[in-house]
């Protein structure tokens, strides 16, 4: 009887855990609230980028690559390094502006294109190419023809468009090892671009005719396997665009998708068909480029005021084809693009955006700003004396 008339124990309180799950309650309120401001709000979002992340550095903050009196340099940057060269001499930098690399070049005037770790360099109407590859030279050679471009993917293949030839266009395509593979020749259309897949299986080739009253661009597909030993038998496509658009850039991206790059729109080939991505009709469209990572970008300029424009940054994404818009309240001078950077040059300003549409770095200047070179890792800020060097 003792048992049922005895009161029940009463349950103690944790009054820990309690503060501790309203701590955390709040502290997750918070952090969704500053998020939300972060994402919707401008103001807040330049405020937080540049007094909590330190994404804006100033002139005078930045490491310098001196450059001599009437250096006449050419100045390009590739995977982690600020490649400057001069005198046939390329010299490599890091992002701390020290020296890891004098390589002998022998190149006056040149054309560059780089991927990954890979930078290949001809001589622009000359026959002299080279590939480097990270910090050391992996091969050279000496084609036959002018060489007009260059191209190399991510896996170190090399495509060269020639001219001046009995052809119209000549590309030859190596291997990573300096291998010719094969040769593929143009007599009626003009090579404009090439690229190489990135499983290294095709080269998409952009072709224009104007030898009649209408131009005519096309995009022809080659196997490589198929090329090595018959070239003339080795075309899997071709996609003839409609009559009068112009081609002028290729990019292969990820699922042997192509871009192509016309005046008036940017296509998209998938599926063994063309299509539009971007359509540039009725916008006053000031700059493009397809030079990103399965993503291309398109600039463009909006009235704000009688004297006064917005530049809105259309940053398209290949794979869920979906548009990102960032905004800058000026005209862009010029834009720079490289795996996931898209560089603005404002002026006095460059502004560092990825393909998410988020500011990756500020620079801002006390001068006028003349050339910016970018890779995914690092930017060099050109003047005549010098090359300051950004982190991204």
């Amino acid at each position: 009887m003792r048992d049922y008339w005895e009161e029940p124990e009463k349950k103690k309180i944790n009054a820990k855990k309690i503060i501790l799950s309203i701590t955390i309650s709040i502290l997750v309120v918070a952090i969704i609230v500053l998020v939300s401001l972060y994402i919707t709000n401008k103001e807040f979002r330049n405020w937080i980028d540049i007094q909590v992340f330190r994404k804006e550095i100033s002139q005078d903050k930045v490491t310098t690559i001196e450059l001599d009196e009437g250096q006449n340099a050419n100045i390009y940057a590739f995977n982690k390094y600020i490649g400057i060269l001069n005198k046939n001499k390329l010299l490599l930098y890091g992002s701390t502006s020290a020296e890891e690399a004098n390589l002998d070049i022998q190149i006056t005037n040149p054309v560059f294109h780089s991927a990954n770790r890979f930078l290949i360099i001809g001589e622009a109407n000359g026959q002299k190419v080279y590939l480097v590859e990270d910090k050391a030279i992996a091969w050279e050679s000496q084609v036959e023809g002018n060489i007009s471009q260059v191209y190399v993917n991510k896996n170190g293949y090399v495509a060269i468009i020639m001219s001046e030839t009995s052809y119209k266009s000549v590309i030859q395509v190596f291997d990573p090892d300096g291998n010719p593979l094969f040769k593929k020749y143009l007599s009626s259309t003009m090579a404009v671009d090439v690229a190489i897949s990135n499983d290294n299986k095709y080269l998409a080739i952009a072709e224009v005719d104007t030898s009649g009253t209408i131009i005519q661009s096309n995009t022809r597909v080659i196997s490589i396997e198929k090329a090595k030993t018959d070239p003339s038998n080795s075309e899997e496509k071709n996609y003839k665009s409609e009559q009068n658009k112009l081609i002028v850039n290729i990019e292969y991206q990820d699922k042997d998708r192509i871009i192509c790059m016309y005046t008036d729109t940017i296509n998209i080939i998938e599926n063994e068909q063309e299509s539009i991505l971007f359509d540039n009709k009725d916008k006053k469209i000031t700059a493009q480029s397809i030079n990103l990572d399965n993503h291309f970008v398109t600039i463009q300029e909006e009235s704000s005021g009688i004297f006064s424009a917005n530049s809105v940054i259309n940053i398209g994404d290949v794979d869920n084809k979906s548009i990102k818009n960032y905004t800058v309240e000026t005209s862009i001078k010029e834009v720079y693009t490289k795996g996931n950077i898209i560089a603005l040059n404002l002026g006095t300003e460059v502004e560092f955006i990825n393909t998410g549409g988020w500011l990756v770095k500020r620079y801002v200047a006390s001068q006028e700003v003349t050339n910016v070179t970018v890779s995914d890792n690092i930017a060099g800020i050109v003047y005549r004396d010098k090359v300051e060097i950004i982190n991204l």
